[in-house]
C-alpha cells in the first residue's frame, strides 16, 4: 500500500507500520491506544485526481481506492457499497425553515445502513490477512452489515448482539448465515464478550472502534459528499453518535480531502444522541471527560453506554468548531414521520437521530437558516419496524364496508 504512510496513535503520537495484526498502540493498550491511518498525499495525487474521479464509472466507495488502507489486488465484495444518493427534499427545508438542507440517505446501502461502509473494508482486510472468519459486537446494523459483506466474500462471521437487538436485524443476520449470539445483558456485556471470544478464536475483529481500518471505510461518506457538492463543502453535516466511529469517519474524510488539497476549507460537524443515552453529548457540554451512561433509548444502533471510540469521536467535533446536542426519543419518533411524509425517505430512529438535533439548533439559532446543511441518515426504517409503527400509529382496520370506513375516515380526519 504506496499510499499509507502508516498507523499513529491519537494518545501519544506513536506511530506504527500499518501490518497484519496491528490495530492499537502496544504503549498505551487496547482501551486507549487507538490508532489512526496516515496517508501519503503525494501519492495520492500522483495515483488519481479530482478530474479523474468525475470520469470514474465506479458508484462505489472503490471510486477513492487510492484514499483507502487496501491493496488495490485485493479481491473484493461485488456488493456495490457507497455512493448513496445525495437529496434536497424542498417540502422537508420548508417544513424546517431551511433553504439548504441536503439529506445524504445512506439506507440505500446493501443491508441498508452506512456500517456497509466500515465492512466491505473489513472482510477485503481480512482476506488481506488471510482471516477465514470475521467477527463483531452491534447493536444491529454493523452485525447485518458484516454478515452479508462476509457473505459476498464467502467467508464466516460470528456475530454478538445484545438481547434488545430488533428483530429485522436480527433476521438480516440469519438470513446472511452468519453465527449469531444474543447475549443476554447491555451492550457493554456484547462487546466484552465478543472481544473475548476473538482473543480465543483468533478471528478477524471488525469492531470500528478497535480496528482503525474500519473508519477508514466510514470517511467515503464524507468524500461522497464534498464530490456531490463539486468539491464544495457544505457548512455543516450532522449525524447521530453512539460508539463515536461513524463521526470521527466523517471528519476524517473531510481532512484527507484538505490535506490532499482537494477541497478548501472543512465543515462544521454536528453529533447527536438521544437524552436516553448520551455520554458524549454530556462530556462535550460539561467540558469533561465522559462517563458511562444508561443505554435507555429505542434508537437501538446509538444506545451505547459506553462508547468504544470517544476520543475519535470528541475530537472531530472540537476540531471542526461544531457542537453536539442531545433530544428526547419524541422527538426522533417525530423526525421519523417528518422525513417520511415531506420527503418519501424512510429512516431508523437512530438514522434520523441528526436531523432530530439538526431540527433544535436551527431553531435555537445556532445554525442558520440559510446555512448549507448536510443530515446524514445513517440507517433505513424498514430495520425498526417496531419504532416505525410507534412513530405514526396503526393503520385504520374496517370490515369490507364502505360505510364503516367512511365512519372510521371521518374519525382519523377529524382527530
Amino acid at each position: 500500500m504506496e499510499n499509507v504512510l502508516g498507523l499513529r496513535c491519537i494518545q501519544c503520537g506513536k506511530g506504527l507500520a500499518a501490518e497484519p495484526g496491528v490495530y492499537t498502540c502496544p504503549s498505551c493498550g487496547s482501551k486507549a491506544g487507538i490508532m489512526d491511518v496516515e496517508y501519503d498525499y503525494q501519492v495520492i495525487n500522483r495515483l488519481t485526481s479530482r478530474e479523474k474521479l468525475t470520469q470514474s464509472k465506479d458508484y462505489s466507495i472503490f471510486r477513492y481506492l487510492p484514499f483507502l488502507p487496501i491493496r488495490p489486488e485485493t479481491p473484493r465484495p461485488h456488493l456495490r457499497v457507497g455512493w448513496s444518493p445525495l437529496y434536497k427534499p424542498s417540502e422537508l427545508g420548508i417544513s424546517m425553515g431551511m433553504s439548504n438542507l441536503y439529506i445524504k440517505d445512506d439506507g440505500q446501502n446493501p443491508t441498508a445502513s452506512l456500517k456497509d461502509r466500515a465492512s466491505i473494508i473489513a472482510v477485503i482486510k481480512a482476506v488481506e490477512e488471510k482471516a477465514p472468519t470475521v467477527a463483531c459486537s452491534s447493536t444491529g446494523n454493523a452485525a447485518s452489515s458484516l454478515a452479508g459483506s462476509a457473505a459476498a466474500m464467502g467467508l464466516k462471521s460470528v456475530i454478538f448482539v445484545p438481547s434488545r437487538a430488533p428483530q429485522g436485524k436480527v433476521a438480516q443476520l440469519l438470513i446472511f448465515g452468519a453465527t449469531v449470539i444474543s447475549v443476554q445483558g447491555s451492550y457493554e456485556d456484547t462487546f466484552r464478550l465478543s472481544a473475548e471470544a476473538i482473543d480465543r478464536f483468533g478471528w478477524y475483529n471488525r469492531n470500528a472502534a478497535i480496528n482503525p481500518y474500519l473508519v477508514e471505510g466510514k470517511k467515503t461518506v464524507a468524500l461522497e459528499i464534498a464530490e456531490q457538492f463539486n468539491w464544495e463543502v457544505p457548512d455543516w453535516v450532522v449525524l447521530s453518535v453512539g460508539d463515536g466511529c461513524t463521526i470521527a469517519g466523517v471528519w476524517k474524510g473531510f481532512k484527507d480531502l484538505y490535506q490532499a488539497g482537494w477541497i478548501e476549507r472543512l465543515p462544521k460537524i454536528v453529533g447527536v444522541q438521544s437524552t436516553g443515552c448520551c455520554p458524549l453529548v454530556d462530556a462535550f457540554l460539561e467540558d469533561r471527560p465522559w462517563r458511562p451512561a444508561e443505554e435507555n433509548t429505542l434508537a437501538d444502533s446509538i444506545a451505547v453506554g459506553v462508547p468504544r471510540n470517544p476520543d475519535k469521536a470528541l475530537r472531530a467535533v472540537r476540531e471542526s468548531g461544531g457542537t453536539m446536542i442531545a433530544v428526547p426519543d419524541g422527538a426522533i419518533l417525530e423526525a421519523m414521520r417528518e422525513l417520511g411524509r415531506t420527503s418519501g425517505i424512510f429512516g431508523e430512529p437512530a438514522g434520523v437521530t441528526g436531523m432530530a438535533g439538526l431540527k433544535v439548533l436551527v431553531e435555537k439559532g445556532v445554525i442558520g437558516v440559510d446555512e448549507k446543511v448536510v443530515a446524514i441518515v445513517t440507517g433505513n426504517g424498514l430495520k425498526d419496524v417496531k419504532n416505525a409503527i410507534a412513530a405514526v400509529g396503526e393503520p385504520i382496520k374496517v370490515e369490507p364496508s364502505l360505510e364503516e370506513l367512511m365512519v372510521k375516515l371521518d374519525a382519523r380526519l377529524d382527530a
